[in-house]
């Protein structure tokens, strides 16, 4: 969805493809229950909204995330006569995904 200010028009299309300023995505309820402001026209794609197609940003983040999950863990040094002390879990985090530890 975008806004074209000086037509007063609100327009409501399929997702882009890549990132442009003043635009915003909606989910397809939303889409589809936009209302503009009195005295604007709102123009809608005619069809089915489908999602764009992966980029390779996005495929990159999750081979990332992948790879460092599969990491093994780094060994821990011998315990001398020390009183263990619970840790939280570490969660990483590659691009715009998070690896979250098992157990959440």
């Amino acid at each position: 969805m975008t806004y074209v200010y000086n037509e007063s028009t609100a327009v409501v299309g399929p997702l882009a493809a890549f990132a442009e300023p003043h635009t915003y995505d909606l989910c397809e309820p939303h889409a589809r229950s936009l209302t503009a402001p009195r005295g604007w026209e709102v123009v809608r794609h005619e069809g089915e909204f489908e999602p764009p197609p992966p980029t390779t940003d996005d495929l990159v983040a999750l081979a990332e995330a992948v790879r460092e999950a599969a990491r093994p863990a780094p060994p821990r040094p011998p315990e001398d006569n020390k009183v263990a002390v619970p840790q939280a879990p570490q969660q990483g985090r590659r691009g715009h995904l998070r690896v979250i530890p098992p157990n959440h």
